[in-house]
Parts: structure tokens; C-alpha cells; sequence
């Protein structure tokens, strides 16, 4: 079976979400920022530091004039810090490298710092018009159920699933928009746990026809946060963004009293991925803010 883009499309203009960087004049930097934010993210935390961040960076130059340890604050409660310092290194070489311009093509997207396959075609897609297909987990999900009536889509294969969509893109210019609404779909209904079948576009779905068969392979269990090092992480980095100064170990190790061992092994990676440093007399900081 196939999807039919024209329904999809129909579909989108009246029931995607009003996002803003779905908006009239978000430029591709902007849209690269919220790619960034949206990883393993919900939108509904990203939408409101996104405002804040583009309002205050609006182009790769302004957000690489920032000092890393602004972009961390900046950055606040989105989780995976790593990646505000991947997108401040991205900045800096679209700055100086593209003449402060994203690249438009997926090949030189891929070069750039904490560009990966999905967000290189994503921006291309999103941002540029281009006639390349985007994969995420939601699109996955829809291709699987609508076209090849799975219950879910398994196992990614890079190439397997780049294909399955590349197949179903129009070829004219509504192939961005179909994109757009292949996830939307798997984002707000053909969702993984609770499926609105009775609301979905589609007039044709293989999995609905062979009866909403389902899964065979054991459910993956929840991701725990709470008691993990990513946990610890990020109470260790909200004393330090709350301070303007340096703060002794002592204030760093009273957040997290229970597993001493875990807190020194949060605190060293902290240093080695360069979200934190140690000044000369034995604090800590955020990074660039050390002295």
C-alpha cells in the first residue's frame, strides 16, 4: 500500500499544531536551533527556550559571540547540555565558514557539529524546500503501519527507511509539506502507545485493514531518569548556573549526598565533555567562566 500525499496534505493545513518555527519568516538558523532543542525533547519544553534563544541569538554570528557558559544558561532544563555546546560549535563554523549562512544542501549540513543524518535533511527539507526525505521515529512508525501494515517499525536501517519514504514523496513542490505532515501524523495520532485511528486522514492503511495486529516483540521499557548519572548531571549544572561566580566543591556535593561515588563520576564527565572547568584555586564553573 501507499500513502496518498494530496490527503495527507489536506489533512496538515487543518490540523498541525501551531508551532513557532512553523512560522512566516523563521529563517534556517532558527530552524536549525529548534532541530537541535526538539532532539529527544518535547515540544512543549523546547517552544518556550526556543522564543527566548532566538529573540536573544537570531543568526549563527550573534550565537557565536556568545560565551559557551551564557548558551548553558540559556539552554536551562532542555536536558543533554552536550548539545547547546554542539550547537554554539555549529554557530561558530557556520559563522565563519558559510559566511553566516546555514548550507542548504544535506551534504554540507552533515559536516557541520552536531549535524546528523536526520537533522542535515530536516533543515534541507524544512528550511530550503528540498525534495529530500526526513526520518524520525514518528515517521517511521507511520510508513510501517500505513504501508506495510506492521505494528511498529522495528529496528532502524538507515537505508531501508530513507528509501521507504523517499518512495512516497510527491515530486513537486508539495514534497516539504508532505514531510512536514508524515510526522505531524505520527507525532499527534498514529501515535506509539494510544493510536487515534478514528481520527486519522488516511483512507487506506495496510495495519488498519489486517486488523490493528499487534506487537510481537516485547515492549522497550520506559528510559528511568530519576537516580541516573544524567540526573545527577543536572543538578550539579543548576548550582552552577545559578551562581555568577565559582562555587566551592562543598555546594556541588551537597546536591547529591546519597552515592558519593556516582556524584564524582557525573562531576568528572561534566569536565571532560567541557560543559564544566576547575579554576586554579579548586572551583567550579561553567565553562568559560572560570577566570
Amino acid at each position: 500500500m501507499t500513502i496518498d500525499p494530496a490527503q495527507l496534505v489536506r489533512w496538515y493545513g487543518q490540523a498541525r499544531r501551531d508551532l513557532p518555527w512553523r512560522e512566516p519568516g523563521v529563517t534556517a538558523w532558527q530552524i536549525l536551533v529548534s532541530e537541535f532543542m526538539l532532539q529527544q525533547t518535547p515540544v512543549a519544553r523546547v517552544a518556550p527556550i526556543w522564543l527566548d534563544w532566538v529573540a536573544r541569538w537570531p543568526t549563527p554570528s550573534a550565537t557565536a559571540a556568545a560565551g559557551t557558559a551564557d548558551v548553558l544558561r540559556a539552554w536551562g532544563k532542555l536536558g543533554y547540555p552536550r548539545r547547546a555546546k554542539r550547537l554554539h560549535e555549529c554557530a561558530t563554523v557556520i559563522a565563519t565558514e558559510h559566511g553566516d549562512l546555514v548550507p542548504d544542501d544535506v551534504e554540507t549540513l552533515l559536516t557541520l557539529p552536531g549535524v546528523g543524518a536526520y537533522t542535515a535533511r530536516a533543515v534541507a527539507c524544512f528550511a530550503y524546500r528540498k525534495n529530500v526525505p526526513v526520518v524520525d521515529t514518528n515517521v517511521r512508525r507511520v510508513v510501517a503501519r500505513a504501508v506495510h501494515g506492521l505494528p511498529d517499525a522495528g529496528n532502524p536501517s538507515a537505508v531501508r527507511d530513507l528509501a521507504d519514504v523517499a518512495a512516497l514523496l510527491p515530486d513537486d513542490p508539495s514534497a516539504p509539506v508532505f514531510s512536514a505532515a508524515l510526522m505531524e501524523l505520527g507525532a499527534t495520532v498514529c501515535t506509539a502507545r494510544s493510536p487515534k485511528c478514528g481520527l486519522c486522514p488516511l483512507s487506506v492503511c495496510a495495519w488498519r485493514a489486517a486488523g490493528h495486529p499487534p506487537a510481537t516483540a516485547a515492549p522497550r521499557p520506559a528510559q528511568r531518569y530519576a537516580g541516573t548519572d544524567r540526573q545527577v548531571r543536572g543538578k550539579l549544572l543548576d548550582v552552577l548556573r545559578a551562581s555568577a561566580i565559582p562555587v566551592l566543591r562543598d555546594q556541588l556535593d551537597a546536591v547529591w549526598l546519597t552515592d558519593p561515588a556516582q556524584r564524582d563520576r557525573a562531576l568528572d564527565s561534566l569536565l571532560v565533555d567541557g560543559l564544566v572547568e576547575q579554576t586554579a584555586d579548586g572551583r567550579f564553573a561553567l565553562c568559560g567562566e572560570g577566570g
